[in-house]
């Protein structure tokens, strides 16, 4: 097949940022402000943040990996700790884990939603482990297995109402790594906000960002307080230099925080155009329930990024690529990289692998057109007739 010349088509890129709004005004507001570290900014998105999610506490911090090692942290994950993590997630949510010398027993995701298998959870639980006192512990290696850290990947999320009964049974904390689903729900109910916290990411691709930035969610205030207290260094009230505890440097700025606060005002056109471009995908494309991640029951997914499953996937990233239309593969499973290659893998029918090689991320900025849209489903039925 004869392949378009890239350099007269106009570039298609994977999912950039849409800076449509209020961002350059308060940016600019913020550094004329001189208040650079912290300012009215960052309070302005954390109120943002909790009208949005209904969750009392929002505590801006520098990036959604952060986030997630302090929750770590104050769930009381220790070094020879397991914590209970999905095989196909990004690296960091388990990168997390190994910050604090503790290790993730990686579970398989469900061949439909692409998220936690809660059976896989239930049945681990039951004949890997037991509980004494108000701990729970890995049969086999009699290490204390401290947390379930579920990620609702590409916006779809967890059956949370499963999840949480199975760790109340085994007296685990829930730690929801929310960094792909800000706007998405599950019975009214916001992402990040069903567990002891939540993290969320506004790394330059997700719905909104803050170029670089997270934040954690929490009903519980000594949590919250706990939270930015280690965040700025576990510096003591008051103008002396006192450090109680390890602390570090995990401050969301005011001037990425003035994005955020712009890019919040802009999230439900955000979500709606993340809904249009998967319906269009799977239209125009003639997907089948095979071909897509399917949504969890009773959830409302911000769909932040769409992919589809297809024989060729890597033939095809490839092809596309060729045509200047930017497109990704599926993250490798965590099991497959070298640090994690020794952890305990919990699966059946490794369903991790198979989205992982088939899986190809297709382009979805909040900002596409439909004519780009148009012009990616054009060349990806082109390439399935050859």
């Amino acid at each position: 097949m004869e392949i378009s010349n890239p350099q007269t088509i106009a570039n298609i890129p994977l999912c950039e940022p849409n800076l449509a709004g209020n961002e350059s005004k308060y940016i600019t507001e913020a550094i004329a402000s001189n208040w650079l570290s912290g300012g009215r900014f960052v309070n302005s998105f954390e109120e943002q943040l909790c009208e949005f999610t209904k969750v009392k506490y929002a505590v801006g911090v520098s990036s959604g990996t952060t986030a997630l090692h302090i929750s770590l942290i104050i769930a009381g994950v220790e070094e020879n700790d397991l914590v209970l993590v999905p095989n196909l997630t990004f690296v960091a949510t388990a990168n997390a884990v190994k910050y604090l010398k503790a290790d993730p027993v990686l579970i398989d995701v469900d061949r439909n939603s692409w998220v936690l298998d809660i059976n896989l959870i239930r049945e681990f639980l039951e004949t890997q482990s037991f509980v004494e006192g108000d701990s729970c512990f890995h049969k086999y290696t009699k290490r204390r297995i401290k947390a379930i850290l579920p990620v609702h990947l590409l916006g779809n999320m967890c059956d949370m109402g499963e999840l949480l009964t199975l760790a109340e049974q085994y007296h685990l904390v829930v730690i929801e790594d929310a960094a792909c689903s800000l706007g998405s729900f599950q019975n009214g109910k916001h992402s990040g906000t069903f567990g002891l916290m939540g993290t969320l990411s506004f790394n330059s691709n997700k719905i909104i960002t803050t170029g670089g930035g997270g934040a954690i969610l929490t009903n519980n205030e000594d949590v919250a307080k706990r939270a930015r207290f280690l965040i700025t260094q576990a510096k003591s009230p008051g103008i002396e230099y006192l450090h109680t505890d390890v602390g570090y440097n995990y401050r969301l700025v005011n001037p990425l925080a003035a994005i955020g606060a712009a890019q919040m005002e802009q999230l439900n056109h955000f979500i709606l155009s993340k809904k249009k471009s998967k319906e269009f995908y799977c239209e125009s494309l003639n997907l089948t329930s095979e071909q897509i991640q399917n949504v969890t029951i009773n959830t409302d997914s911000n769909f932040w990024h769409f992919v589809m499953l297809h024989e060729r996937s890597r033939e095809l990233i490839k092809y596309l690529s060729q045509q200047n239309i930017e497109t990704r593969p599926v993250w490798l499973p965590i099991n497959e990289l070298p640090v994690f290659k020794n952890d305990i893998y919990i699966h059946t029918h490794n369903c991790s692998k198979q989205i992982s090689d088939l899986g190809i991320m297709l382009p979805c900025s909040t900002s596409i057109t439909e004519m780009d849209l148009n012009r990616v489903c054009s060349f990806i039925t082109k390439f399935n007739q050859i």
